[in-house]
């Protein structure tokens, strides 16, 4: 029993079992707050979700964005506020990777944020221009191998950008990482061939995947995605250290408590199970997931490891 169903029947099981308190939650309008500006893949995947939880809860849920920092404003203030009516739904970063490299945050993951459920993976994918000679992960590898400092790449800072930083230190590879401020212009330099490599959310490669003006080679996840499944995991590829899974989940403060907890963790199952497979998500290059508290906890804890090793590796975090 795999994905939804397996979300699907935690959930019934849940719902026989919730106190009388946890089945009145919410008694008034519920917050979700959101780390990245509206419009973003998540946001959007946020809004979704609100939409479908206000019908099942009958209180409207609103989102709320407050970008910034490297999602450290978004943590933080909600941390701060202690409101038993807010939703934190963030992606990795501000969970896995700030607190990994960051000194004196204003919050700790593993003390004041309790996880509820993933609400969806963020499909990541490497990239290549369509002009270059190769099609595949190890293609990348043996051109990079054999044209030392000619490949230049960049990557969503975070998860993708780590990993694919191991890939080049831990093989050898003398490639060059560029940093851009916004995803536009890599993207642009990355279609006209100045940038060779791009490591990000498949969803914000649509256009020039379409436009026939780069490749997808690889996905990081665990899983095949949906809407190109022709392309191979990086597991499939020959390289599962390489293996990331982007995520966008629920958590709550410290003081939740756990029959909420779970309540939530199963209303978030059914609309999943609704989107399963659904365009909606897929056309922002995610997919709809919600294993419950137990198993996103385990993920946000495997990824911690994966993090950590990557800094020990390269002695660092890349790109400083």
């Amino acid at each position: 029993m795999r994905g939804w169903a397996r979300s699907m029947c935690a959930a019934l099981a849940l719902c026989a079992s919730l106190p009388a308190a946890a089945q009145s939650w919410p008694t008034r309008p519920v917050k979700i707050i959101m780390p990245l500006p509206a419009g973003a893949g998540a946001d959007v995947t946020a809004r979704i979700y609100a939409d479908r939880l206000s019908k099942i809860w009958s209180q409207p849920v609103l989102v709320e964005n407050r970008p910034g920092a490297d999602g450290v404003i978004a943590v933080s203030g909600f941390v701060k506020a202690h409101d038993d009516h807010a939703l934190l739904f963030s992606y990795g970063g501000p969970i896995t990777i700030t607190p990994a490299i960051t000194r004196d945050l204003p919050y700790d993951p593993a003390r004041d944020l309790v996880p509820i459920t993933l609400g969806a993976e963020n499909v990541l994918g490497i990239v290549a221009n369509a002009e270059l000679p190769f099609s595949s992960l190890k293609g990348l590898e043996d051109y990079a191998r054999s044209n030392p400092g000619k490949v230049n790449w960049t990557a969503t800072p975070g998860l993708p950008q780590f990993i694919f930083a191991s890939f080049a230190k831990s093989r050898g590879l003398q490639m060059t990482y560029v940093a851009y401020k916004e995803q536009g212009p890599g993207l642009q330099d990355l279609a006209k061939g100045r940038i060779q490599i791009n490591v990000s959310g498949v969803g914000t490669f649509r256009p020039i995947l379409l436009s026939r003006e780069a490749r997808l080679l690889a996905i990081l996840n665990r899983e095949r995605f949906v809407a190109s499944p022709d392309t191979p995991t990086v597991a499939e590829s020959g390289y599962p250290d390489l293996t990331g899974d982007g995520f966008n989940g629920f958590f709550g403060t410290s003081d939740m408590t756990p029959d909420v907890r779970d309540r939530i963790a199963r209303d978030v199952a059914s609309v999943a199970a609704e989107l399963k497979g659904s365009d909606q998500l897929t056309l922002l290059g995610q997919a709809a997931r919600a294993d419950g508290p137990v198993a996103f906890r385990e993920m946000i804890e495997a990824q911690r490891r994966q993090v950590d090793g990557i800094i020990a590796m390269l002695g660092g975090a890349p790109g400083k």
